[in-house]
């Protein structure tokens, strides 16, 4: 009998606590997986920019798998507060090991209250949808041209509330091969 998923849900720097256990409920129930909060672990300072006063995503991922590469979980999530980039972007909400055992999200530009909005439980739907296309793309999936489908690229915020937290049957087909 096969065992079930297990995700190693890690806050980089200080993100709440109530916060990351809602969560990692949503994760919960939908890879159907068990989620296990690890302990905090800092942001390396050398992943920061001082130039674009962003941190670089793609260090962080790396410094993230090696600190926890031995840790017995099948996928590992990081979650943070600070600003990420790659180059060539202006800023990313996520990255992951394409397939890969790693993947982070950042609430920064998730947080409904930079836009002078309210809050109420957005920023918990938005990081659900980023923490679900970023672990989908740890399984090999790739970027969907539905725009509801949560697989599509956001470009922006607008994507990210236009888009669902459900894989299309295209991308859910293709998960639960992967998954096998």
């Amino acid at each position: 009998m096969k065992s079930k998923l297990t995700i190693g849900l890690i806050s980089i720097g200080y993100v709440n606590e109530d916060f990351l256990s809602k969560l990692s409920q949503k994760i919960k129930l939908k890879f159907n997986a068990e989620v296990k909060l690890e302990k905090t672990i800092n942001v390396p300072e050398d992943t920061y920019n001082p130039s674009r006063n962003q941190y670089y995503s793609t260090k962080l991922l790396y410094y993230l798998l090696n600190c926890f590469s031995s840790i017995n979980v099948d996928k590992i999530l990081g979650v943070t507060n600070v600003d990420l980039y790659v180059p060539r972007l202006n800023f990313v909400f996520g990255e992951a090991l394409c397939p890969g055992k790693a993947a982070i999200i950042s609430l920064f530009r998730l947080n409904p209250s930079i836009y002078n909005e309210k809050n109420g439980d957005k920023l918990l739907e938005r990081a659900v949808k980023e923490a679900v296309h970023e672990l989908g793309h740890t399984f090999g999936l790739m970027h969907c041209e539905n725009p509801t489908c949560v697989m599509f690229f956001s470009n922006s915020l607008l994507d990210t509330d236009r888009k669902t937290d459900n894989f299309c049957l295209k991308c859910r087909e293709e998960l639960e091969k992967m998954k096998d």
